[in-house]
């Protein structure tokens, strides 16, 4: 049996709550014209995927998979000339300083307008780190890629994507900072997912005490 390619048709970030077809809005991302937003104007697909590659190379990001709905070429990128598909959806999976990170939007009604979405959003971090007042690890703290689904076998290492090496503080920042984007309370939250990782830190705390 073939391996599922995660790029096409699109995997949704376990955890992640999707936006019902009724409540998203319409374009909010036009060309642009003389350095500015034409918002009569619409993006196209090449578009969109043009502005969210630029970003995820600024950031420096690697092992960039970028999934939709969207046929994918064979160097794995989606068709810029492809139709747009009914589901607008775009998940991006990446690697940063050795840390696995997913951003997902499907707020509008078109994929290159949530695929710009992400790119804006990637834009905005990196100013965190621009201005001096933080890390782009802090500012992405929140935006680990859980495996999916959580396996109880799993180790605690993996469920809290820590290196062999890491210590019982990393263990406790981690899990807070999972824990802020996966708690049931919260939008998208997930009690699975909550409850792993409430095992996996209370094993981590019994491990490196």
């Amino acid at each position: 049996m073939s391996t599922p390619n995660p790029r096409y048709p699109l995997s949704w970030p376990q955890g992640w709550q999707r936006t019902a077809p009724a409540a998203r809005v319409p374009s909010k991302f036009g060309t642009r014209s003389g350095g500015q937003y034409n918002v009569g104007g619409l993006l196209t697909l090449a578009t969109g995927l043009r502005r969210l590659v630029d970003e995820l190379e600024r950031l420096r990001a690697t092992d960039v998979v970028i999934s939709t709905d969207v046929p994918i070429r064979r160097d794995g990128m989606p068709y810029a000339s492809a139709a747009l598909p009914k589901d607008p959806g775009c998940a991006v999976y990446f690697t940063l300083t050795g840390q696995p990170r997913v951003l997902a939007c499907d707020r509008y009604t078109r994929l290159p307008d949530n695929m710009a979405a992400i790119a804006a959003h990637i834009d905005a971090l990196r100013a965190i780190e621009r201005y001096g007042v933080g890390t782009l690890d802090q500012a992405f703290a929140g935006y680990a890629a859980l495996p999916a689904p959580i396996a109880r076998s799993q180790s605690w290492r993996v469920i809290l994507r820590l290196a062999d090496n890491a210590t019982l503080a990393d263990a406790e920042a981690q899990y807070r900072a999972l824990l802020r984007v996966h708690h049931p309370d919260v939008p998208g939250g997930s009690a699975d997912v909550a409850a792993a990782l409430g095992e996996a830190i209370a094993l981590a705390r019994k491990e490196l005490r």
